[in-house]
């Protein structure tokens, strides 16, 4: 007589029996091995690593004098007129140098850069942790076309847990109402499988690095 057991069936039967055979753990230290195998290098240059491998631009400057003058070429280059800042630290440095920048969202539907500090950079995979706890909010990450975060050395964590714990540690219990975590510019592949950067965010983002 022919089986006429379906597919369905069948696995359902092997789910059922293995639930009745109980078996001992074959990996009972499974959970205290590290997810990661050792590495030597050092976090920044992981990060770096990773974060031009997701088509990042990565910026490691000595002091802020050699930041301005790579923002300075940057601008020059690219063209760039409005850059909008809105962070009180960041535009200290900016005034201090006298660079030309936005203080307020007039006329942020032109803005070409958004300038804003991050919560902390995760060297595994190349991210950038952000959250709406600071004076650029949620649009300022998002809507102009480039996007440039100054992060400094304390901020460079290994894993996302050891950011989560940085973020925890700054806000306590006011945790910020939206955290995320930003691995390159802005990128789809829906239409066509050809991938298209800038599709639902900034097409281009980069991170300059300061000691401190």
């Amino acid at each position: 007589m022919r089986d006429i057991t379906t597919s369905k069936e069948k696995l359902l039967k092997k789910i059922r029996k293995a639930l009745l055979e109980k078996r001992d753990n074959p990996y009972p230290q499974l959970e205290d091995l590290p997810l990661y195998p050792p590495t030597e290098e050092m976090p920044e240059v992981i990060f770096a690593e990773q974060f031009t491998n997701v088509s990042g631009q990565f910026i490691f400057c000595e002091d802020e004098l050699q930041f301005i003058e790579n923002l300075l070429t940057l601008a020059e280059e690219r063209k760039w007129h409005k850059i909008y800042c809105w962070e009180p630290k960041l535009q200290e440095i900016l005034n201090q140098f006298e660079y030309p920048h936005y203080e307020t969202d007039k006329d942020f539907e032109q803005a070409e850069v958004g300038f804003t500090l991050c919560e902390a950079l995760i060297a595994r995979n190349g991210s950038i942790l952000l959250s709406n706890g600071n004076m650029a909010g949620r649009r300022l990450s998002i809507y102009p076309s480039v996007h440039i975060v100054l992060a400094y050395t304390s901020q460079m964590v290994m894993d996302l847990k050891d950011g989560f714990k940085l973020i925890k540690a700054k806000y306590g219990n006011q945790l910020p109402s939206m955290i995320s975590t930003v691995t390159g510019p802005s990128r789809t592949a829906d239409i066509e499988k050809t991938l298209v950067l800038g599709a639902h965010g900034p097409k281009e983002l980069f991170v300059f690095m300061l000691e401190g």
